[in-house]
Parts: C-alpha cells; sequence; structure tokens
C-alpha cells in the first residue's frame, strides 16, 4: 500500500511539474506579428539612392552586422530577416515602404529608418499601429516625446544639444563673432538652427549676420556660400548633409572665405565629405563626436576598434573605413542587439519599447570613451554626450571634455 501512495505522490509531483512548466513556457513565450520561435523580422528604410545617399552605408553595415549574429546562431536562438528598402529620401516614398514593411512583410518593428523629413511622414502611422520606430537615424528633438509618440525613439545626441554645445564655445571663445548660418530648409536644418539661437540666448539676434537656407533638390550651394562671404562673417556654421557640406568646405576654399567653421555632426565622415572636399580645404573645421574615428591612429591598439575591423574584414569587407556612417551603423545595431537580448521570449512590440527604455549605462565598443547609452520611459534620448573635435592633417582631433547637452524631451 505504501509503495502506491509513492508512486501517485510521484505522479501528482510530475503533473504539477509538467503544469508549472506549460505555464511557465506560455507566459515566458510571447510574440507580436514579426517574431517566432526562429525569427525575428525587422523593418528598415535607408537612402540608397537620391541626395541622401551618401547615408546607404549605414542599412549596408547593419544588414552586415545582423548576418554576423545569426552567423553566431542568433538571438537568443533566433534569426534576424532585416528587410531593408529605399526611399531615396523622398518622405511620400517612406510612407510607401513603411505600410509595405508593416502590412505586408508583418515585420516586428522598424529600426534606424534615416531623416528627420521621411520619419517625420511616418510617426503618426507607426504610433497608430502601435509599431515601435525604434533608433532613428536623425538627431532631431522631438524623437524624444514619449508622452506623445511612445513607439518612436531616437538614437544619436541630438541636433539641438549639439548646436547648443557649439554656441557655449562661441560664446566663451569669440563672444564678438559675427555668425553666418547655412541650413538645410527642413526639420532637420530648423532644429540645429533652433539649438544655435537658445545656445546663444538673448546675443542670438546680434550675432547671427545671415541665415541662409537652401533645398535639398538644388545641384548645388556655391552661390549660398558666395552670399554668407559678403556678409563679412568670421563664424560659420555649416548645417548640411554630406554632399553639400563637402560643397561648402570646397568653395570656401575656392573663393578664399577663411572664418571659424562649425560643421555638424551628421557630416564628420572623411571618406564621404573630407576627402571629396579636399582634405587640405578641411583644415580648422570644427565638429563633435560621441564615436570613435577608425581614421585616428590612437585608436589602433583599442580592443573595440580591433573588434570593428576584425567584424568587417568578415562580414563587409568591401567597406570604406574612413566613413564614420560605417562605425555609426554598427554601432545602432549593437544597440539593438542589447535591447532583443534584454527582451529574452517577450518579443511583443510592447516590451521591445519597455526594453529599449531601460538602458542603462551600455558602453559600447566604438563609443568615445566616457559616453554611454542611458534611457528611462520618461527619457527616449539614449545618447547626450558629444566631445569638440577639429580636424587637422588627415584626421580629427578631440579636445576639451565629454559635454551633455541641455535639451531633454
Amino acid at each position: 500500500m505504501p509503495a502506491m501512495h509513492v508512486r501517485l505522490g510521484a505522479l501528482a509531483a510530475a503533473l504539477a511539474l509538467s503544469a508549472s512548466l506549460s505555464t511557465g513556457a506560455s507566459a515566458q513565450k510571447k510574440y507580436d506579428t514579426g517574431a517566432s520561435d526562429t525569427e525575428i523580422k525587422i523593418g528598415n528604410i535607408m537612402a540608397y539612392s537620391g541626395p541622401a545617399s551618401a547615408y546607404g552605408v549605414i542599412g549596408k553595415t547593419e544588414e552586415a552586422y545582423f548576418r554576423k549574429v545569426n552567423a553566431e546562431g542568433g538571438i537568443n536562438g533566433r534569426k534576424i530577416n532585416f528587410i531593408s528598402y529605399d526611399d531615396a529620401y523622398s518622405p511620400p516614398k517612406t510612407v510607401e515602404q513603411a505600410r509595405k514593411l508593416v502590412e505586408s512583410d508583418e515585420v516586428l518593428f522598424i529600426f534606424n529608418s534615416l531623416g528627420t523629413p521621411p520619419n517625420s511622414a511616418i510617426q503618426k502611422y507607426m504610433n497608430s499601429k502601435k509599431v515601435p520606430q525604434l533608433f532613428v537615424a536623425t538627431g532631431a528633438t522631438k524623437w524624444n516625446d514619449p508622452q506623445n509618440f511612445p513607439w518612436t525613439m531616437g538614437w544619436q545626441p541630438n541636433y539641438q544639444s549639439e548646436t547648443q554645445i557649439y554656441a557655449k564655445y562661441i560664446l566663451k571663445e569669440m563672444p564678438n563673432a559675427k555668425i553666418a548660418v547655412l541650413f538645410q530648409n527642413d526639420d532637420y536644418g530648423k532644429d540645429y538652427l533652433k539649438g544655435l539661437k537658445d545656445g546663444l540666448g538673448a546675443k542670438a539676434a546680434s550675432m547671427i549676420v545671415q541665415e541662409e537656407s537652401y533645398e535639398v533638390s538644388e545641384p548645388t550651394i556655391d552661390s549660398h556660400i558666395v552670399k554668407l562671404k559678403s556678409t563679412g562673417a568670421d563664424v560659420f556654421v555649416n548645417i548640411t548633409t554630406p554632399k553639400f557640406a563637402a560643397q561648402a568646405i570646397k568653395k570656401n576654399a575656392e573663393i578664399g572665405w577663411k572664418p571659424v567653421h562649425f560643421l555638424n555632426n551628421v557630416s564628420i565622415s572623411i571618406g564621404s565629405v573630407m576627402k571629396p572636399a579636399g582634405i587640405e580645404n578641411g583644415q580648422g573645421v570644427i565638429s563633435s563626436a560621441y564615436l570613435k574615428d577608425p581614421t585616428d591612429p590612437q585608436w589602433k591598439d583599442d580592443a573595440g576598434m580591433k573588434a570593428w575591423n576584425e567584424f568587417l574584414d568578415k562580414y563587409y569587407p568591401d567597406a570604406n573605413r574612413t566613413d564614420n556612417s560605417v562605425v555609426y551603423g554598427y554601432t545602432v545595431a549593437q544597440t539593438l542587439a542589447h535591447v532583443l537580448k534584454q527582451c529574452g521570449d517577450d518579443l511583443t512590440r510592447e516590451n521591445v519599447m519597455k526594453q529599449a527604455a531601460s538602458i542603462k549605462d551600455l558602453e559600447l565598443g566604438m563609443m568615445l570613451p566616457g559616453i554611454k547609452v542611458n534611457t528611462s520611459p520618461t527619457d527616449f534620448a539614449p545618447l547626450s554626450q558629444l566631445q569638440l573635435m577639429r580636424f587637422k592633417g588627415e584626421t580629427w582631433e578631440r579636445f576639451g571634455d565629454v559635454i551633455s547637452g541641455d535639451v531633454g524631451g
């Protein structure tokens, strides 16, 4: 008789265990459209053609990084299926591609789509669909608005913080400066301009002698540069994307205009801006950085730089290693991999956003020392620190401390 009891007891225990395991498993594994036991489907929209096509390498780098992740077994055993489309930096096309990704490809979320106007065009759609628009490839300040747009998050330091840092430097070093500004006539350009004016405060009106805007459809900005030179400005704030940044540096040299030149961080690539402009023409240009510059010899024995080079050797051998965008694509992809690991087996859209909004002091190999990724449910700005740098010889030289911008959400 006692033996029977033991068997029943064992059976009951086994049943209880299997019940707890199955509820545990069902509690553990949660999926939304785009995720399963075997894959995570991620959408992306990039300018592979058109006026901002210099940034296309970001998408190519991300694709290579996810190939590496998959070759190493995926994330928590799931392979990444990365679907990237071209929108030529044209907002109507972005809307079309976003709909395709969400409604027919059925991705879990859209990751690191490029550009302020394109992302602005799909922000309401993504939020109404409750599909994450995660780590967008634009520093516009408006991506940090969790209250009104809980499904949209930026990644890089925001534009207003960056120009505020330049403004602080100008006020300290050149308090009597006459400033000429060239900016792209869209949300991206205006965001940078606002940061500059906020940073200069009451002195903005007297210090800024000319604000000149250009359209992204213009073939050249030469005439704008000639006009800005005629103002007699001794400081030039250059708010342009790579193609136009290279034109501006070149034209300044051609017409002998030598102001103190501040160039926005989105155009610091040596491969796609400084070399095409002529290395000799870019001497002394000031910008800012949060990522390591692969052309800077000080990083040659750095572990993070070595890992980046090994990744490129194996997964993207024809990458242009002087192009900062390749560093950017790699680092934002690493940030996403971190978030997906944190999601565990709960691959719902809600949990993806929850994990993206709870990153604490994440340091990645290609970020400058002292720069960390931090987010919270009320702060959707993962990065907010920068260091000033000056173009010297064939590379950027950093100077001063790592500075935090003042712009929150």
